[in-house]
């Protein structure tokens, strides 16, 4: 998997944030090795400029898997908490997209089989 965009909104993209985005995406690197070619935009930021009340962040992670994007977006009052949450709701869909493919391929196995027992 490979970052093919890390953008930064109303914020200034520093080492430690992209650090800490890579770090965070290793993680669903680890459940996508299967599926090659896999690109991940990612967009960290604040919501808008001039907030009455502090700042808000959002983090959202777009992660296409042949045949499939999948997404996440968080807001939340801190942007490492922003990350954290976006990717770890985007791990649990690609788990999720992993368990749905094994269970079509059981039904085609069990499927198959069954109609082989029939014959005889």
């Amino acid at each position: 998997m490979r970052i093919a965009e890390l953008q930064g909104t109303n914020l200034e993209l520093t080492d430690a944030i992209k650090q800490y985005v890579d770090d965070k995406l290793a993680g669903v690197a680890k459940l996508t090795e299967k599926f090659e070619p896999c690109d991940a935009r990612v967009e960290v930021g604040k919501t808008q400029t001039g907030q009455q009340k502090g700042n808000i962040f959002r983090a959202e992670f777009n992660l296409t898997i042949p045949g499939v994007v999948l997404r996440s977006e968080t807001i939340k009052d801190d942007l490492y908490a922003a990350i954290d949450e976006a990717s770890d709701e985007l791990k649990r869909q690609v788990k999720r997209y992993k368990e749905k493919l094994q269970d079509a391929d059981r039904v085609k196995i069990e499927a198959s089989s069954f109609e082989h027992t029939e014959e005889f």
